[in-house]
Order: C-alpha cells, then structure tokens, then sequence
C-alpha cells in the first residue's frame, strides 16, 4: 500500500478502513447475542439450552447470509461450531423442530428487530451509567 500511496495517504486509508471494518464486525455479532439471557458458570443446564438460549437467529434471504457470513444461523453455529457456514441454513429446521419439540426456546427475530432489541439493552444496562437522564 505504501508503495502506491503517499504515506499520509496509506496511514489515512488504514485508518478508515479499520474503522469501517470495525464497525461492520460489530453489526454482524451484537445482533445475535447482546441482550440475550445468560447461564451462570454454576447454573446446571444442558448443552443444547446452554448453547441456544443466549443466541439469535437473524431472519432474511440471501443477502442476509451474505453480509453476515451465515452467523445469522447464531443458534445452529453454536451447537455445530465446525459446520461449514454454507450448511447452517439446512441445520436450521431440524434444530428449530427438535427445540419446539423439547420446549426449548428458539429466538430468531428480522435484522432490524435485532438491532432494535440490541440498542434497548444496551440503553437498559447503561441507564445507571447515566443518572441525568433519570426521571
């Protein structure tokens, strides 16, 4: 890069393009996991509600597998950490039947719902942060 580019101009580049990326990798995890219910180290639960619960599922078509690597299938990537991403899509139906089946909860939620969920947590656990703009 330095050897196309002035330095201010390489140093400038790699400035935003981390920021960029950066900001990209955050929007492709928070969605599945923030503000989900979390198992204490001592709580005795099984594997798959341990690996499901605290996960969720991003609906879409696929564009959405594309922008977010197949980590929208957060809850089938848990439990198969080694399965191809391409595959977690045709996990998914077995996985949801086998959790409805057992009276397991299975979150999945639509891109915009998911950010919109993530943002109320993040204002809910901050509030105490804040208490100037406690009413």
């Amino acid at each position: 890069m330095f050897l196309v580019l002035s330095p201010v101009q390489a140093v400038a580049f790699l400035l935003i393009q981390q920021g960029v990326f950066g900001l990209y990798l955050g929007c492709s995890f928070a969605p599945n996991h923030k503000g989900m219910a979390m198992f204490g180290e001592d709580e005795k639960v099984d594997f798959l509600r341990r690996r499901s619960s605290p996960s969720r599922n991003i609906r879409g078509n696929w564009f959405t597998d594309f922008a977010l690597g197949g980590l929208n299938y957060q809850i089938e990537h848990h439990l198969f950490p080694s399965l191809p991403r391409p595959s977690l899509r045709r996990a998914q139906a077995p996985v949801r039947a086998f959790c409805e089946q057992h009276g397991i909860a299975y979150h999945e939620t639509g891109l915009v719902d998911s950010y919109v969920q993530v943002l109320r947590h993040l204002n809910t656990v901050g509030g105490p942060l804040r208490p100037e703009l406690e009413y």
